[in-house]
Order: C-alpha cells, then sequence, then structure tokens
C-alpha cells in the first residue's frame, strides 16, 4: 500500500546496497538452523480504542530502529474507512517479551501506526483529515466524526495473534524465523533490520552510534539504508570475539550474538568503542579510504571481517601501530589465490571461514618485525 514512489526508492536503495557490498553468506547459508521450537500462540480480538491505548502506553510497542512509516495519507485513511465500514482487515502479530508484559509487534506497523496518527489527529505534523474516499466521512478528522462513527471505530475488532518462545530459552531463533516469514511490509526486510527489532537494546543503539565514525565511513561509503554497514559492525565484533564458535547459518550467528548481548554493560560498550574507534583509524591511516575491494568498487565482506578482525587482534597485542606491517599484510594477502577464491564464494561454509582468518592472521604474522 505504499506510494509508487516509495517503492521506487526502496528498490533503488537495495540495488545501491548491492552493488556497494559483495556478500554471499546469505546465499550460502544453509535455510535455517535445523533447530525445533516450542511456541505457545493464541489469539485475542482487540476493538481499535484498546489497541491505541496499548500503543499509546507502548504495552505494544513498536522498535524505534523498525522500518519506517511508509503508508501514505490516503492509505492510512482507506484503512480506517475500512474499520468504520464494518469490513475484515488484516491481523497484527505480536510476540510476548518473557520477562515483561509488553508485546513487539512483528506485523501490522503500518496499521498500527495509522490509528495512533488518526487518533492523535497529526498525520506527518499536520492535521489528519481522512483523504481520497468518497463516502461522507472524506476529510473529517476523529473529533469531527458523529458520535456514533466515533463509537463504530472504537469498537472496531483487529484481531492479533501473539506468540511467545517457551524452548529454547537462550536465543531468539523463532522470532527472528517468525518475523522473516510473516513480516509483510512493502519488501522483504533484511536481516540486519530483523535484528534491529527482535534484539533491540543498548547493544543495538551502540552499533548505530558506531555507525557514525567518521573513518568507518571513509571505509564504507555512505550510509546503507538495508543496514549493511551495521551489519559489518555486528560481523565484525561477533568473529573478534566468538570466531572460534562459528557455525552456519551467518544470519543465525550474528542474531545469537546480537541477542546475548542486548543489554550489554556500560563499560563493555565503553571498551568496544575503543576498539572500533583505533581499528578505524589505522586502517585509514594504513591503506587510505575505501580498502577490502579486490577487483572492483564492492566492498568484500568477507576480505573485511577477515582481514579487520587479524588486524585489531595485532592492534591489542603491540603497544605499536606499525602502518608499514599493516601495508605489509595488505599486500600479502591482497596476492594469495588460496585467500582470494575462500573470500569469492561460498564464504559461510565452516571451513572456509576458518581458512580466511588464519590466512588474515598469518599474514600479520609474517609483517610483524623479526
Amino acid at each position: 500500500m505504499s506510494s509508487e514512489k516509495e517503492m521506487e526508492e526502496i528498490l533503488q536503495d537495495e540495488l545501491d546496497d548491492i552493488k556497494n557490498v559483495q556478500d554471499d553468506s546469505e546465499a550460502t547459508d544453509e535455510s535455517g538452523s535445523g533447530l525445533l521450537f516450542t511456541i505457545s500462540s493464541f489469539g485475542v480480538d482487540h476493538t481499535v480504542e484498546s489497541l491505541v491505548k496499548k500503543i499509546e502506553r507502548e504495552q505494544y510497542y513498536i522498535p524505534v530502529f523498525q522500518r519506517k512509516y511508509v503508508w501514505s495519507q490516503n492509505d492510512a485513511s482507506k484503512f480506517i474507512e475500512s474499520l468504520l465500514l464494518g469490513l475484515p482487515v488484516p491481523g497484527i502479530f505480536l510476540y510476548k517479551e518473557q520477562d515483561s508484559q509488553r508485546h513487539l509487534v512483528i506485523d501490522g506497523q503500518q496499521r498500527l501506526k495509522s490509528l495512533e496518527k488518526f487518533y492523535k489527529g497529526l498525520f506527518n505534523d499536520r492535521k489528519f483529515k481522512l483523504t481520497g474516499l468518497k463516502t461522507d466521512w472524506d476529510g473529517k478528522t476523529y473529533d469531527e466524526l458523529d458520535e456514533d462513527d466515533q463509537m463504530r471505530l472504537d469498537d472496531a475488532v483487529v484481531h492479533a495473534t501473539i506468540f511467545k518462545q517457551d524452548t529454547p530459552t537462550d536465543n531468539m531463533d523463532s522470532v527472528y524465523e517468525v518475523f522473516e516469514r510473516i513480516n509483510t511490509g512493502g519488501m522483504k526486510l533484511s536481516p540486519q533490520e530483523i535484528r534491529t527489532c527482535v534484539a533491540h537494546g543498548d547493544f543495538n543503539t551502540l552499533l548505530f552510534e558506531l555507525n557514525d565514525d567518521s573513518n568507518w565511513r571513509s571505509i564504507f561509503g555512505k550510509k546503507s539504508v538495508r543496514l549493511k554497514d551495521v551489519e559489518l559492525i555486528l560481523r565484525f565484533f561477533t568473529f573478534y570475539n566468538e570466531r572460534q564458535k562459528y557455525s552456519r547459518p551467518m544470519k543465525n550467528f550474528l542474531t545469537n550474538y546480537m541477542t546475548k548481548h542486548k543489554d550489554i554493560a556500560p563499560k563493555d560498550a565503553d571498551e568496544i568503542k575503543r576498539v572500533w574507534a583505533r581499528l578505524n583509524d589505522v586502517t585509514v591511516r594504513a591503506l587510505g579510504p575505501k580498502p577490502f575491494r579486490p577487483g572492483g568498487r564492492a566492498l568484500n565482506a568477507a576480505f573485511y571481517d577477515s582481514f579487520s578482525v587479524a588486524l585489531a587482534i595485532a592492534l591489542e597485542t603491540s603497544a605499536n601501530e606499525d602502518l608499514e606491517a599493516v601495508r605489509a599484510a595488505y599486500a600479502a594477502i591482497e596476492k594469495d589465490t588460496e585467500y582470494l577464491d575462500v573470500i569469492s564464494s561460498s564464504t559461510s561454509l565452516e571451513d572456509n571461514v576458518t581458512k580466511r582468518f588464519d590466512k588474515a592472521l598469518q599474514a600479520f604474522s609474517d609483517a610483524a618485525p623479526s
């Protein structure tokens, strides 16, 4: 229901991201983790009035970083008109958090935000009048509806399906899977867009803060609307800390790390900021802007994660920042045909992941002064 112009912009952004980053991990990942879930679910019929109150109280909430609201005023008006007419409308899908009474909106963001905006009387900072309708409600705000119409809208029913993951309790794989399969927004969400919703928290906020680092922007380029740059930051820290634990699929490996650290302690966040700032500073001073692009203009994600982890480890084991050693390691690995093979295809296979990190670490060992 988004406008044609909006969809064109989204598709262009998608094309730009594909051109800017070379990453075949999603294509070579297995389709699922093979893990079985125990999930409880039930249905609830909510009146519109009760839904709006739950949204205002953030009992039903949409994470800050979830994809933006894209419906036009006409789209929202048609949805509200359907409710006024008593027509059936699509239900919403919610995940109940295990440790609270709050519910994460998995599917239904556009509908819920439309209702919230209409009851508040504002649509993008202007008065929300129903538009594009052929009924007597066209041009009216909520307050301008007849009392009977207000009551009809208040009492209109929207069905909600609520689920929670009973087991396993140490990850949110089922929430990710449900979000990926159920979400019906204008186009398929990217893996990192889903993570910002299902694993939102202080760590997620930190990733967006790290994404503003000026040296990182020089390395990656303009910000990715599909959050590929944010995902690469997550990928770096996941491999930096837990590369020995890697197993496919890559998307679950990253999601589980982000979930485990979503409520990161301030001192750990400060350490991450320190490591990130130093890594990017040395990378740009040694290699210049836009490295990790062998044979083309696209940043190679496997080249980036392996070399950057090896560089960060080298920096942590030495007080000196030997820029010539960094350049030597980069030059050597860029000529290693076996390394170039494992960063170019099947990059999520366990053997190829191990091999690319081993070779990057060896390159720094060979480049170190004797």
